[in-house]
């Protein structure tokens, strides 16, 4: 007989909900994609030539594909002001969830998730940060964990998108929380996962421009921030964000430790072909962060239902989520307001402070 697959439904088919559900379809062996939802009709026409002659279900409510006979889990990609709605209902119809990040623009929010897979601790319930699952990422966490560089101190890590003149960004920051947020939350997940998950942060700042999408302002964001988080115990990290780099996805890091360095992705390379011209020597770069980080994706899909479906670890904790996110809004109002915003060890602001 068969070993059991773990029947699993996608919520939300735009860019990232049609990668998942690809993930899923055909690249976890170990997970059945059995039906889909969006309520948008150019969505639904997609599912129905690429989804529909596998045998997926399309649905257009949240709700009835949650009835779906025999559904054991639920991904959630819709849009950010969804996710923590999809996510209760989800939990209180006893799947397991597997939701695309951030959980919410909202701290308070983001908890009520935290609270609703409390109750139901047999559910395995995480938000995906796709960088933990990345192979050059973990073989630097491995080298660190094994004192290469000695004890972490310094952390430099950016997130830079390709420009895109679409103005997409502009029209995508009315929900996406800002740059820190919704950009730099992967790099700040990243300094609590070098760090220490439960690391405390002392102090923020945070500054930025609008160098090239003016629009973003109306907003309160920015296309280019840096951000600087000191944390207790005397680490610190800095963070770069930025909407309007030319050549590429510019995603990279920096680990400085008290005996040496790693770094990751310094140089981004499509694959290990240079071009040699007239002009010189050059090599392509990803294109966007899924073309960076789509195998980190096809690992996490396939983590998260081996953890269902054999009751395992999952590999990172939910309220690594929450953490990310207050420091990330911290960073944003930071950004906005030009305070420089301090913390005591137990978490509570203590001081504004003119910059």
């Amino acid at each position: 007989m068969a070993p059991p697959k773990l029947q699993i439904a996608l919520a939300g088919l735009g860019r990232m909900g049609k990668r998942h559900a690809v993930h899923f379809l055909n690249h976890t062996p170990r997970a059945e994609l059995v039906a889909v939802s969006t309520p948008d009709d150019a969505e639904v026409r997609w599912a129905k030539e690429h989804l529909e002659p596998f045998g997926v279900n399309i649905h257009k409510s949240y709700e009835s594909m949650l009835d779906h006979h025999g559904l054991q889990g639920v991904v959630i990609a819709s849009t950010t002001d969804a996710h923590v709605d999809q996510a209760i209902k989800a939990i209180d119809a006893d799947k397991h969830v597997l939701c695309e990040k951030p959980l919410s623009i909202g701290v308070q929010k983001s908890q009520s998730v935290i609270d609703a897979a409390e109750r139901r601790p047999h559910l395995k319930v995480m938000c995906g940060f796709s960088r933990r699952f990345d192979a050059s990422y973990r073989d630097a966490w491995a080298k660190m964990k094994s004192g290469l560089i000695g004890e972490p101190s310094v952390i430099r890590s950016q997130t830079c998108d390709k420009l895109d003149p679409t103005g997409a960004f502009a029209a995508y920051a009315k929900f996406s929380g800002g740059i820190f947020v919704d950009c730099s939350i992967h790099d700040i997940d990243l300094a609590l996962w070098f760090f220490g998950q439960d690391s405390k942060v002392r102090s923020v700042v945070a500054s930025g421009i609008t160098a090239i999408q003016p629009d973003l302002v109306k907003y309160n964001d920015r296309d280019n921030a840096v951000g600087i988080v000191e944390f207790y115990g005397g680490k610190i990290a800095y963070f770069f964000g930025s909407r309007m780099m030319a050549a590429g996805q510019e995603d990279s890091t920096e680990i400085i430790g008290t005996k040496g360095k790693l770094t990751v992705n310094m140089q981004p390379q499509v694959n290990l072909v240079d071009i040699y011209e007239a002009g010189g020597v050059r090599r392509e770069f990803p294109a966007t962060y899924y073309d960076r980080f789509r195998d980190a994706f096809v690992t996490e899909a396939n983590e998260f239902t081996a953890a269902c479906l054999d009751g395992g670890e999952l590999p990172l904790k939910l309220n690594g989520a929450v953490q990310a996110l207050k420091i990330g809004s911290a960073l944003q109002e930071s950004l906005i307001s030009g305070q420089k915003i301090s913390f005591n060890e137990a978490g509570e602001r203590i001081e504004t402070q003119p910059v």
